[in-house]
C-alpha cells in the first residue's frame, strides 16, 4: 500500500505576528492558546509572579514577566506563563534565553509542556524550568546542570534560585496554594 505524502503549511514569526488571539509556534506549526486559563491557573500565575518579584525586588538586572513572546528562532515562538529576564529586551519580544520559565500545566497543554517545552528550554540552556500542576498542588523544579535538567529536591518546599551574584530568589512552594 502506498502511502502519499502529507504536505502541511510551515510557519514562521511572521506569519505569526498576523494572526489574532494567542498562538505559539513549534517548528513552524501553530498551537492555540484557547481557552483563556481558569481562575486557579490565573491565582497560581499571580502568587508565584508576586513571590519572584519580591525575592529580586533589589536585583537591578532581572525581571518578571508574565507571558511574553519568546522568540527562539524563526519558527519557534513560545509564550510561558513566567519568565524571569535578566537583561534587557530591545525587541518587542525576547530573543534571547531567560534565567527562568514557568508552565502552568492545564489538561490541554500537559503533554506539550512535560515534553516538548521541555526538550526546547533544555536545549536553550535555561537555569531553571518549573512545571506547575494545579491539580496535585505541586511544583517541579528542574535545574540546568551540565547542559541537562535535573528535579530539584526539596524536603521543605523551599527553593533557592541563583540567576547570578546579585540576583537570589528564595521561595517556598507552600505560600503558592
Amino acid at each position: 500500500m502506498a502511502f502519499s505524502q502529507k504536505i502541511l503549511p510551515h510557519y514562521t514569526y511572521a506569519d505569526y505576528l498576523l494572526w489574532e488571539g494567542k498562538w505559539e509556534l513549534i517548528d513552524g506549526f501553530p498551537i492555540a492558546m484557547s481557552p483563556s486559563p481558569v481562575p486557579k491557573h490565573q491565582r497560581i500565575s499571580v502568587a508565584l509572579s508576586t513571590a519572584f518579584s519580591l525575592a529580586i525586588k533589589n536585583c537591578k538586572k532581572c525581571i518578571v514577566y508574565d507571558p511574553i513572546d519568546y522568540k527562539i528562532a524563526e519558527d519557534i515562538v513560545l509564550q510561558p506563563d513566567i519568565l524571569i529576564v535578566c537583561g534587557e529586551i530591545n525587541k518587542n519580544y525576547l530573543d534571547f534565553p531567560p534565567a527562568l520559565v514557568v508552565e502552568i500545566l492545564s489538561p490541554s497543554t500537559a503533554l506539550r509542556d512535560r515534553h516538548t517545552k521541555f526538550d526546547i528550554y533544555e536545549q536553550q540552556e535555561i537555569g531553571f524550568y518549573l512545571i506547575v500542576d494545579p491539580e496535585k498542588d505541586n511544583i517541579e523544579v528542574y535545574q540546568l546542570i551540565d547542559k541537562k535538567y535535573t528535579l530539584v529536591p526539596s524536603p521543605d518546599d523551599t527553593y533557592r534560585f541563583v540567576f547570578d551574584e546579585d540576583c537570589v530568589a528564595v521561595i517556598n512552594s507552600k505560600d503558592i496554594w
